[in-house]
């Protein structure tokens, strides 16, 4: 992922252990890239991992709100008259 800096970009200041700080110091060097760059793309999928579960428990309560509905109208259909065979 190339990331390209924009005059819109704001600098935040994080505070982390020295084991995390050194594990991202290792893995920037192995991978040849910046540590902001591999903490902004970890902020990125978190947050789309958030958003997705989000969504996934949105549309879960609203399947199980219209369970009660989709039941009526699968029993509606349960025994068609001959004008459906």
């Amino acid at each position: 992922m190339t990331y390209k800096s924009s005059t819109k970009d704001v600098r935040l200041n994080l505070v982390v252990p020295p084991e995390l700080k050194g594990r991202l110091t290792r893995m920037a060097a192995a991978q040849k890239r910046k540590i902001s760059a591999l903490v902004r793309e970890s902020i990125e999928e978190k947050l789309a991992r958030m958003d997705r579960e989000i969504f996934e428990k949105k549309m879960r309560e609203a399947y199980l709100e219209m369970a009660g509905e989709n039941l009526v109208t699968a029993d509606e259909f349960k025994y068609p008259d001959a004008e459906n065979l």
